[in-house]
């Protein structure tokens, strides 16, 4: 009697920069999988993993235990990326079961070739980092900082850049899974790198830009969703940062306490809405209505500007007085009376303007944020602003 001999097993790897798998069970093509959870314990979401012996084979992974994790309804109506030369991403066939293995999400892929690379949103390594701070601060007009450094001793990076007086402040990744703000960021810095491009002339014209595209480059590395080395959220920490918790924040704050804020957007991304929109500073102790119609005029400038952005979803404004200055946001509307806000972006498709290949990817990152500065141009005509900066 003739045995055909079964299929070899698939292998799944996670030991690389940003990567994050627990291995349960492998059979043929088909895998049982967990999230890794953040130092601390606290939060799992981000996973990142690279599966060979595929080609010709449908494989079959389902990561369990989804109800346990960070944001649960980040799950339903989520398509993990794919990607088999890790330049260009697409979604793979996804279902979520909350009622199966505490809650299981099922990626089905066949990919052409042995090696596929799956992750919650397309992942940006720290050599892509480092290629993006090299490239930017070789600009003409461009010079770089060295804010200080995280626990593990990296580097917290810092571009600086125009003539203007108006002190801005973008930075990224202070929750390292969100991944989509650091290709915003280097969608941003495209933008104002390029001496041609008018939004850039505009905003170096009248503004002193300071960019910092990974705020927490330790937990990037680590495959974390929402924390650095010591296991602390850096967005709770902005009230009262320590060298030993949190240098990341206190490293950048100190910068901001030496140049000002009078304009800032904090970039992240969101699990469950799929859709782009702002968060505010209401609720700060010192609110007026007049630094709240500053948010409110930029808020509609984006998206008259950007088909990609809107403003009926998002989250609930805090209550009079009852802002959290833990987070930067708040805390820089406080601090120095700045127009502060966060961006996020969906980890699933877009729903407004769904693509069904990729859903929302890196390419429309970097494109939301040459509309987000061309806004900001627009806003410094503002009365406020233009003011400040006439």
């Amino acid at each position: 009697m003739n045995h055909r001999p079964a299929d070899p097993a698939i292998t799944i790897d996670a030991a690389f920069d940003s990567g994050n798998i627990v291995v349960e069970k492998i059979e043929g093509a088909n895998a049982v999988l967990t999230i890794r959870p953040d130092v601390g314990g606290e939060f799992a979401q981000w996973f990142h993993f690279r599966v060979a012996g595929a080609a010709g084979r449908e494989l079959v992974l389902a990561i369990t235990g989804l109800n346990r994790s960070a944001y649960p309804g980040g799950w339903p109506g989520y398509r993990a990326c794919v990607s088999e030369d890790r330049a260009v991403w697409t979604r793979a066939d996804t279902q979520f079961d909350k009622e199966a293995g505490e809650g299981t999400l099922t990626i089905r892929h066949a990919p052409a070739g042995d090696l596929a690379w799956f992750a919650y949103f397309a992942p940006y390594s720290l050599e892509r980092h480092h290629d993006l701070v090299a490239k930017a601060a070789a600009s003409e007009g461009v010079a770089h900082r060295c804010l200080g450094h995280s626990i593990e001793g990296r580097p917290i990076d810092a571009l600086v850049m125009g003539e203007g007086e108006l002190p801005v402040w973008l930075f990224a990744r202070q929750h390292p899974g969100e991944s989509m703000a650091q290709w915003w960021m280097e969608g941003a810095l495209a933008v104002l790198c390029d001496r041609a491009d008018p939004v850039a002339r505009v905003l170096r014209a009248r503004c002193r830009l300071h960019l910092v595209p990974n705020c927490n480059p330790d937990g990037s590395v680590r495959g974390h969703l929402r924390t650095n080395a010591a296991g602390v959220n850096l967005n709770r920490e902005w009230h009262a940062p320590s060298a030993e918790r949190s240098p990341e924040v206190l490293a950048i704050r100190n910068a901001m306490d030496e140049t000002g804020v009078r304009f800032a957007i904090d970039v992240h991304g969101d699990e469950a809405i799929p859709a782009n929109f702002l968060a505010g500073f209401e609720g700060i102790p010192s609110w007026t209505e007049a630094l709240g119609e500053e948010f409110t005029r930029y808020r509609a400038i984006l998206d008259r500007r950007s088909p990609d952005f809107q403003t009926r979803r998002g989250y609930p404004p805090a209550p009079a007085g009852k802002a959290n200055l833990a987070m930067s946001t708040n805390q820089l509307a406080e601090r120095f009376g700045a127009c502060a806000m966060t961006l996020e972006m969906p980890f699933k498709d877009h729903e407004d303007c769904p693509d069904p290949k990729q859903g929302w990817s890196p390419e429309r990152c970097r494109l939301l944020a040459r509309d987000c500065l061309a806004a900001l141009a627009e806003w410094l005509d503002g009365p406020t602003a233009a003011a400040q900066t006439g």
